[in-house]
């Protein structure tokens, strides 16, 4: 126990060589199925002139991609107590190194949804598999630096994504978007044969609870799907819509239900994270993601509809919220480990808000250079809050719980940023219905139809919008102050 004076755990628990290597293989790995997630969106274009499809079709490349990570997420807790995390490390790697290889030389939209699907079957596993190794080889005392590493491919997608992916099209064939993942995931797969231990915590006995996947994996794909509909301008009020979020709430709902009654047999034991310090987190981060991801889409859009600015150029707009994250994001998990995060974390989002505020002065002449500032105050905040928050997560948590925990934790941030993202657009959609009279709130229609006035209306749209994700910011505050000043010690393992 320590007393007051006592310097901090932190002191005694160094990064050693074997966790510094785990994390080396856990990042090789995540980092190009992130990237993945982003980097096709700017070539959608280009794809439905190469296969001569509609727009509507050739979406399905993205979603099927999306909705499949999404389905595999919540069988991680699972497979990781059945055959280890190292197999289901090895299995997923080589699942998405296969997938990228086959959509790379796909010769039809069918086959090239197909393929992305098996992409983002082993790619939506890796994540919370990578995450489970390192949380239980670093335990609680090292935990905010683990998360620091952690975040590292989750803050370079929506930067690097759209920028290498604009390259990409611009001088390659589509084809090398998914070809570019070959080589690096080979590395990682063969960095992860060489460092990484043999399975010792698996249970043959671990049984699968089917009834829990019929209900979870589908419900979560319901709601991603229809959240992401949203956001490409579905009305809230369609048929299709409201069928589909509801169907998908309602199947996560008895999935609750189910979870709770099951306990430890369940896909994702819920009992183990009712702690007060993982409700906290995880509500926060949810809330947090929602207003990121929406963030990060206003930018490039009001880059190219009210400036007409090229993909490539917008995509540049939001390289320094990496910047700023990289600055910030080692101190903080250092200092989320020493001294608890959440005064760290509370100050984070005060300064993405800040940043957020200073985009509600946005206008169609305002310069490049006052935008990426933003961007750099809003990125130094992000650093100060994605290690501490997801170490916080695991307080109080056994050994035996983390994959579960990081299963669910995994789950509420794809739903919060798809969240985020279909809040937003209804936004700045209903926005620009107020401020063009007979818009339908298009963004396409915004852009083919210009007059002298249309930038500054447009540019009102916008900034009303940020202010909206302001307000979301703000209420991710709440959740945070409830989680727990002090770590407390996780309940021992039994025997």
């Amino acid at each position: 126990m320590t007393t007051a004076g006592t310097a901090p755990p932190v002191q005694k628990a160094p990064i050693d060589p074997h966790l510094r290597k785990l994390a080396v293989v856990v990042v090789l790995g995540a980092i190009m199925t992130v990237l993945d997630s982003t980097i096709v969106n700017v070539a959608i274009t280009a794809l439905g002139r190469d296969f001569d499809t509609s727009l509507s079709t050739i979406q399905w490349v993205v979603t099927g991609y999306t909705l499949a990570l999404s389905m595999a997420i919540p069988l991680t807790a699972w497979s990781v107590r059945r055959f280890g995390a190292r197999t289901m490390w090895l299995v997923s790697l080589g699942l998405f190194i296969g997938g990228s290889l086959l959509c790379g030389l796909a010769w039809s939209v069918p086959s090239l949804i197909a393929f992305r699907v098996l992409q983002g079957f082993g790619g939506g596993m890796l994540m919370p598999v990578g995450q489970t190794m390192l949380v239980r080889e670093a335990g609680p005392e090292r935990m905010g630096r683990v998360m620091s590493i952690v975040s590292v491919p989750a803050m370079l997608a929506p930067v690097l994504g759209p920028l290498l992916g604009g390259v990409i099209v611009d001088n390659l064939s589509w084809r090398w978007m998914f070809f570019v993942n070959v080589p690096f995931c080979a590395l990682a797969l063969l960095a992860a044969l060489r460092m990484l231990p043999r399975d010792g915590e698996r249970s043959a006995d671990a049984r699968l609870d089917v009834i829990g996947m019929l209900l979870l994996s589908p419900g979560l794909a319901a709601l991603v799907y229809a959240l992401s509909e949203a956001g490409n301008g579905r009305q809230l009020t369609s048929g299709r819509f409201l069928i589909t979020v509801i169907a998908g709430g309602v199947l996560v709902a008895a999935f609750a239900a189910q979870a709770f009654r099951k306990g430890d047999v369940a896909l994702v034991d819920l009992r183990r994270l009712s702690t007060r310090a993982f409700t906290a987190a995880t509500g926060g981060f949810f809330l947090y993601s929602a207003a990121m991801f929406g963030l990060m889409i206003l930018v490039p859009l009001f880059a190219g509809i009210v400036r007409g600015e090229s993909a490539l150029d917008a995509g540049w707009l939001l390289a320094p919220i990496g910047l700023g994250a990289m600055a910030t994001m080692t101190v903080s998990g250092r200092l989320g480990d020493r001294f608890g995060g959440r005064w760290l974390v509370i100050g984070g989002i005060l300064c993405v808000l800040a940043g957020t505020v200073a985009l509600t002065t946005l206008s169609p002449g305002t310069g490049r250079a006052a935008i990426m500032a933003a961007m750099l105050v809003v990125g130094l905040g992000h650093g100060m809050i994605a290690p501490p928050l997801m170490a916080m997560a695991y307080q109080g948590l056994p050994r035996e719980a983390v994959p579960a925990a990081t299963t669910g934790a995994n789950i509420l941030v794809r739903i919060g940023s798809s969240f985020g993202t279909a809040v937003t657009a209804v936004i700045l959609q209903i926005g620009i219905r107020n401020e063009i009279p007979g818009a339908s709130g298009s963004l396409d229609e915004a852009a083919a139809h210009r007059t002298a006035e249309t930038p500054s209306l447009l540019a009102n749209a916008f900034t009303n919008t940020f202010w909206w994700t302001a307000v979301l910011l703000v209420v991710a505050l709440v959740p945070v102050f409830a989680v727990p000043r002090k770590p407390k010690q996780a309940p021992p393992t039994p025997a």
